[in-house]
C-alpha cells in the first residue's frame, strides 16, 4: 500500500512540475509578443501630456459635405478644441486619424447609416453637456491635434501584463511548493 502511495505521490509532482514549468513557458511567450508588439507603440506614443480641453464646436459632417473628397459614406463627428492654450482638433483615438484625418469620431457600426448618425448624435450630445475635459496633447510645438483617449497609454500596458505575469507568478509558486514538498518528504524520510 505505502509503495503505491509513493507513486502515486511521485505523479502527481511530476504533473504538479510540468504544469508549472508550462505556465512559465507560457508566460515568457506572452512578455516576448507583448514586447514586440506592444511595448513599441507605447514607446512610439507621443501623446503623453495630460492636458485640459475646452469644447469649441461640433459638426456632424455627411460624405456631401466633404468637399467632393473621397471618403467613407458614413456620418462622423468634427470637434474643435481649444488644449494647451491654442485650438485643436480633437480625435478619439490614435487610429481615428490614420482612418480618416477629417472625422474626429467614427462611429462604430458603419453598416447602418441610421445606426450610425444615433451613436455619433449620443456622442456629440456627450460633448456638450460635458465641455471641459480632458485630452491628451503632444510636445510638439506646431501639433494642431489632440486625443481623447489613448490606445496604447500606461494603462493599457499594465493590462496587458497582468495575465503573463498572473501566469509567472503562478507556474514559479507551483515549481516552488513542489520542490518544498519534496525536500520536506525527503527529510521526514531521512528521521
Amino acid at each position: 500500500m505505502g509503495k503505491k502511495l509513493v507513486m502515486a505521490q511521485k505523479r502527481g509532482e511530476t504533473r504538479a512540475l510540468c504544469l508549472g514549468v508550462a505556465m512559465v513557458v507560457c508566460a515568457v511567450i506572452a512578455y516576448y509578443i507583448l514586447g514586440t508588439t506592444m511595448l513599441p507603440l507605447y514607446q512610439k506614443s507621443v501623446w503623453t501630456q495630460e492636458s485640459t480641453c475646452h469644447l469649441i464646436e461640433t459638426n456632424i459632417r455627411d460624405q456631401e459635405e466633404l468637399e467632393g473628397k473621397k471618403v467613407p459614406q458614413y456620418p462622423c463627428l468634427w470637434v474643435n478644441v481649444s488644449a494647451v492654450g491654442r485650438w485643436a482638433v480633437l480625435y478619439h483615438t490614435e487610429d481615428t486619424r490614420d482612418q480618416n484625418q477629417q472625422c474626429s469620431y467614427i462611429p462604430r457600426s458603419l453598416e447602418n447609416y441610421q445606426v450610425a448618425r444615433a451613436d455619433v448624435e449620443k456622442v456629440r450630445t456627450n460633448f456638450h453637456e460635458h465641455r471641459i475635459f480632458y485630452c491628451f496633447s503632444t510636445t510638439r510645438e506646431n501639433e494642431t491635434t489632440v486625443l481623447y483617449r489613448r490606445l496604447y497609454g500606461p494603462q493599457t500596458l499594465l493590462f496587458s501584463l497582468f495575465w503573463p505575469t498572473f501566469l509567472l507568478t503562478g507556474g514559479l509558486l507551483i515549481i516552488a511548493m513542489v520542490k518544498i514538498n519534496q525536500s520536506l518528504s525527503i527529510l521526514a524520510a531521512q528521521k
